[in-house]
C-alpha cells in the first residue's frame, strides 16, 4: 500500500535540503541559514513541532510569499513571519535567544484572528519567502544588515535559479 507524504513532512524535507545549501553570493553578502546554523537542532525541533501541529495532513493550501527572511527573524527560527513568543506558545519549545520583529508578527496574528484563528488560517495557507534563506549585507563598518534578494542586480541574478527551483519545489507540495 502506497503511503502519501504529509505536507508537514514535505516542508520539513525541503528545510532539511536547505541545511545543505550553499550559495555563491557577490562579495559583501552572506547567507543566514537557520537549518545549518549553530542552533540548527533547536530550529529543527521548533519547525518540526510547528509544522506537525498545523500541516500534518495532505490538504491543499494557498501559498503566501514574502521577499526574504530577516536576519534575526525567520533566518534564525525557521518559521516564516512568526515571532519567538508566539512560536514558544504554539510549540511549547523554549525559544529564548531568538528575536523576531514583533510588529510584523503582531500584524500576522491580527490577520489570523480575523480569519478565525491560527488553526483555521494555517489549514488554508502556507507561508514562506521568495528567497527562503536569509541574506545579509556586510556594511562599511563590518556589521551585518538585513538585505532582500532584489536590492542588488548582481545579487538577484546570483540567486535567480535557487529562487525559481525553491518556489517550484514548494508549489509541488500541493500549493
Amino acid at each position: 500500500m502506497h503511503k502519501e507524504i504529509t505536507l508537514a513532512d514535505q516542508i520539513l524535507n525541503f528545510n532539511n535540503e536547505l541545511s545543505n545549501k550553499t550559495l555563491a553570493l557577490p562579495k559583501g553578502y552572506k547567507v543566514i541559514n537557520p537549518f545549518a546554523s549553530v542552533q540548527k537542532d533547536r530550529v529543527r525541533a521548533v519547525t518540526r513541532a510547528f509544522y506537525k501541529k498545523y500541516y500534518n495532513d495532505m490538504q491543499t493550501r494557498r501559498l503566501i510569499v514574502g521577499s526574504s527572511p530577516a536576519r534575526r527573524g525567520t533566518a534564525v527560527t525557521g518559521i516564516p513571519f512568526e515571532d519567538a513568543l508566539h512560536l514558544q506558545e504554539e510549540t511549547g519549545i523554549n525559544i529564548d535567544g531568538f528575536y523576531v520583529n514583533r510588529s510584523s508578527s503582531n500584524f500576522l496574528y491580527d490577520v489570523m484572528n480575523e480569519y478565525g484563528g491560527c488553526k483555521k488560517f494555517y489549514s488554508h495557507f502556507y507561508m514562506n519567502f521568495v528567497c527562503p534563506l536569509g541574506i545579509v549585507k556586510i556594511n562599511e563598518k563590518g556589521n551585518e544588515v538585513n538585505c532582500n534578494y532584489y536590492e542588488n542586480k548582481v545579487l538577484k541574478n546570483s540567486l535567480h535559479s535557487f529562487i525559481v527551483s525553491s518556489l517550484i519545489k514548494q508549489i509541488k507540495f500541493g500549493l
